[in-house]
């Protein structure tokens, strides 16, 4: 059975940190977190999705990397952090506010974004005051913030309480997901990304997905099920993006339009055709290009921060962003 974490080799293999740390939640449990590129370079914050890892991000960390101190951490039972009891929202908002006061200055911000679950982090933290202090701007990639399970489209039947019944399952399944065949491949292409999705895009999202333990699968599916951050995206203060692929099944695009709708300070919704649930790697140039638009709008780096030697892009005049500006 391979229990290969990630592909080692193209633009999905994971590049090397600059350097990596363990920060601390508030219950204790310890989340690894990378830093790439430049250490006086803009910030992003990167928080993955449900089953995935820091390797979910390496198409955004490798071209990022080149020009902004990149942060990633696995979400706690995923890659490399420890599994914990504790599954919820508020843990969820505890451990993204951790690495923010581990990776981040006082008072620095960056852009923080989220896909799937590590958006449902975003909103769940959006009251948070560290997340007030450090978020600059926000892209919420793939995601919802209530009636997951009613609204999937992966169990391929007409909507209604047997849909809901099934997805539910499959949420929750107990079963070994074993090692990436082709059989496996083709299941997790259907359920999570669009059909034109080349091959060594299934190849590295079936890596990362299948080597998530089966136990955190079942914890944080069972979360997903009952999700309601419905409040919490009407206290998502902070100017807000949102893309989402067309042909997604897990997070259909009426979630990411309703997102719009609600956010406070929506910067509108990018759609993308033809792409499935896992944009960052089915589409990676449109959601890094939309990352690098909101570090030129809302990140600021003075030149005593960025150096003598820094771009011309990293010295920007000094912006304030106040909450529901």
């Amino acid at each position: 059975m391979s229990r290969l974490t990630h592909v080692t080799s193209g633009p999905y293999a994971p590049p090397a940190p600059a350097r990596e740390l363990t920060a601390v939640s508030a219950d204790g449990a310890r989340l690894h977190v990378e830093v790439h590129g430049p250490e006086n370079a803009p910030p992003v914050v990167l928080a993955h999705g449900w089953t995935c890892s820091t390797a979910f991000w390496a198409a955004q960390i490798r071209e990022l990397a080149a020009d902004h101190r990149v942060i990633a951490y696995d979400q706690r039972g995923h890659g490399r952090s420890p599994a914990s009891p504790a599954c919820s929202t508020r843990a969820l908002a505890d451990d993204l506010e951790a690495v923010l006061a581990q990776t981040l200055a006082p008072g620095e911000r960056a852009v923080i974004v989220g896909h799937s679950m590590g958006g449902m982090t975003v909103m769940a933290a959006a009251t948070r005051a560290r997340f007030r202090e450090h978020a600059a701007a926000v892209l919420l990639c793939s995601t919802g913030s209530s009636r997951l399970v009613a609204e999937a489209r992966v169990v391929p039947i007409r909507a209604g309480a047997g849909r809901t019944w099934l997805t539910t399952r499959v949420l929750a399944s107990r079963a070994p997901l074993g090692p990436v065949t082709p059989l496996a491949r083709r299941i997790l292409k259907y359920a999570t990304m669009g059909a034109g999705s080349a091959p060594q895009m299934v190849e590295a999202c079936a890596r990362i997905v299948h080597a998530c333990p089966r136990a955190v699968r079942r914890a944080w599916g069972l979360v997903l099920a009952q999700l309601d951050l419905d409040a919490g995206v009407r206290e998502l203060r902070v100017p807000t993006a949102v893309v989402t692929g067309t042909d997604d099944r897990l997070t259909p695009p009426l979630h990411a339009r309703a997102l719009t709708a609600a956010l406070p300070h929506s910067l509108g919704l990018t759609e993308l055709p033809g792409m499935g649930h896992m944009t960052p790697v089915e589409a990676p140039e449109p959601v890094n290009g939309r990352i690098r638009e909101l570090v030129t709008a809302y990140v600021t780096v003075t030149p005593d921060e960025a150096g003598a030697d820094a771009p011309a892009t990293q010295v920007k005049q000094v912006k304030q962003v106040k909450e529901g500006a």
